[in-house]
């Protein structure tokens, strides 16, 4: 189904078109109309949507606003969605849906299933969103615990409104932190052996490197410690990813691809597209280092792809990189990125668009989220942790559960810091927003599969919904209806955390409706049995907004 507003921009554009074509408004070119806008007003009272369309019509008509929406509405033309149409201030016009059109919806939820408020925005196009991304050198952090759930959630809402997404982590296994990953890995070994070396503060400090190096020499015995770094690196990297991808595993995340930097050596890439640049007049030499032209592109100062060492800098296998992404022929790029990303990703993008992809800039959007503090009491905490010397992300899936740790990483904007209050996220309460949606969920099911069967009351499908009248019902299908808009609005500004406000609204109003409207003691049948079908549609669209969330949609709580 389209979306509503978009109903009703059709209907006012006939409506507009009749008025022209009657000699009641003067004709305008098409290339002249302004976009007509309907949206949602702010307050109840002005109507389920509005629309300002006669305000910018002012001018090539040469008639006042409320005179041009007074004709308007004169010409709407019939139809089953519009109940009542309301002129207000300068010239807006607010309209009501149909009560009898929006008990209809029912239905029609009931009839989709899980399918409900999915769109076909993007249907044919294909999305890639990389995320994680963390490099194999630790265990994942409660920061990347925020990026991962940011960047499957969106994948998420993408696929309801259409796009074909493919899930990708990318990870840096070559370079200086793996040589020192191998290395830190090689000394704990030495240290396991008795032998006093010294263990620079630069290297990988946590507890999981002991760890590995006592595995090594559990199965490889002494004679591991006449190995290089490579040997105890590899095997390192093997072990930290499978972890890795377990605790992405707790969180219900899977990748689709996972791409690793040493593929752009091996393939010659990354000296490929320096020599592009190098032809194209964007990279020189200095100092014994290459440098990007990045002040063509307005950044504040050139730079360095290759350091004076022969070593790349993050930048230049990162252009690689989306090169073989837009190859790859992926009409939207999605890279979800820590803060720390923020000065390097211009470059990159700029980088690309000078190698001759000019719709790169378009293609690749970056969300950059920013870090996480835990709070307890008001008070910002640090975990203790024999991993590493940072919060583990496991850590804080043992303390609050996989589905809180879910909802609260994408409760705010990425560009906003967050405060993780581990005591509310562990709450049984109705302040805690997790448990107070999914109780609402539990609600709906203990009324039709456990509170309806013992009153001897049956779910009938074919329920007459149409006695469905009360202000609270109809708020509750309006708000269901409302999923759609919420995906569409998701999926275009790439911010998933208001899917999080509206599960939490959805919820609230399924709740003012089991207190308003008793659904098994109504005073009659007929409305016991349209009730039961809207309990089951709310059913579906809170599992629906649940399961987009990635969390779970429990019976009983």
């Amino acid at each position: 189904m389209r979306l509503i507003h978009l109903q009703l921009q059709d209907i006012l554009a006939d409506a507009l078109q009749a008025a022209m074509q009657s000699g009641a408004l003067p004709e305008v070119a098409p290339e002249a109309l302004p976009e007509i806008i309907v949206e949602r007003p702010k307050r109840a009272e002005h109507g389920d949507f509005a629309s300002p369309m006669a305000l910018p019509l002012a001018r090539p008509m040469r008639r006042a606003p409320r005179q041009i929406a007074e004709v308007i509405v004169a010409h709407l033309p019939d139809n089953e969605l519009i109940a009542s149409v309301e002129l207000a201030g300068p010239g807006y016009i607010n309209i009501r849906l149909n009560p009898g059109w929006l008990t209809k919806q029912v239905d029609r939820i009931l009839q989709e299933g899980e399918a409900f408020a999915d769109l076909d925005i993007g249907a044919g196009k294909t999305a890639q969103v990389e995320f994680v991304s963390a490099n194999p050198t630790g265990p994942l952090t409660v920061g990347h615990g925020r990026g991962a759930v940011l960047g499957d959630t969106l994948a998420s809402i993408l696929q309801a409104v259409g796009w074909n997404v493919t899930r990708e982590y990318y990870y840096n296994d070559a370079g200086r932190q793996m040589r020192v990953l191998g290395d830190s890995v090689r000394l704990r070994l030495l240290q396991l052996l008795g032998q006093e070396v010294e263990f620079p503060e630069d290297y990988y400090q946590g507890e999981y490197i002991i760890d590995i190096a006592r595995d090594i020499l559990n199965e490889y015995g002494s004679e591991a410690a006449e190995k290089d770094w490579q040997f105890f690196k590899h095997i390192a990297q093997d072990v930290i990813f499978a972890d890795i991808r377990q605790t992405l595993e707790r969180l219900n995340i899977h990748h689709d691809v996972y791409t690793n930097e040493a593929t752009f050596y091996e393939t010659g890439a990354i000296w490929d597209v320096l020599e592009r640049l190098r032809e194209k007049g964007y990279v020189y030499d200095k100092d014994g280092a290459v440098w990007f032209k990045a002040t063509e592109f307005g950044a504040d100062k050139d730079r360095v792809l290759v350091r004076s060492t022969g070593e790349p800098t993050y930048r230049l296998p990162d252009i690689a990189y989306h090169v073989n992404k837009l190859e790859r022929g992926f009409d939207l790029i999605v890279d979800v990125l820590g803060a720390d990303h923020i000065a390097e990703m211009p470059d990159v993008i700029n980088a690309v668009y000078a190698l001759g992809y000019t719709d790169a800039p378009q293609r690749i959007q970056p969300i950059f989220h920013q870090f996480v503090t835990l709070v307890r009491g008001g008070q910002a905490v640090k975990m203790s942790t024999r991993r590493a010397n940072f919060v583990t992300l496991d850590e804080l899936i043992d303390e609050v559960g996989p589905d809180a740790v879910r909802y609260f990483m994408i409760s705010r904007s990425p560009n906003a810091q967050m405060e993780f209050d581990l005591e509310l996220a562990t709450q049984q309460s109705d302040e805690n927003p997790v448990y107070y949606i999914q109780y609402a969920h539990a609600r709906t099911a203990g009324i039709l599969e456990r509170q309806a069967p013992e009153r001897g009351i049956s779910f009938d499908p074919n329920a007459d919904v149409s006695v469905l009248t009360h202000p609270s019902e109809l708020a509750l299908i309006r708000e269901m209806l409302r999923l759609s808009d919420v995906l569409a609005h998701c999926a275009a500004e790439l911010a998933p955390h208001h899917l999080t406000f509206y599960a939490r609204e959805l919820a609230s109003t399924f709740n003012q409706f089991y207190r308003d409207c008793p659904v098994l003691t109504a005073e009659d049948e007929a409305l016991v049995k349209a009730r039961l079908k809207l309990v089951k549609a709310a059913q579906i669209a809170l599992a629906r907004t649940l399961h987009l969330l990635g969390m779970q949609a429990p019976s009983e709580m």
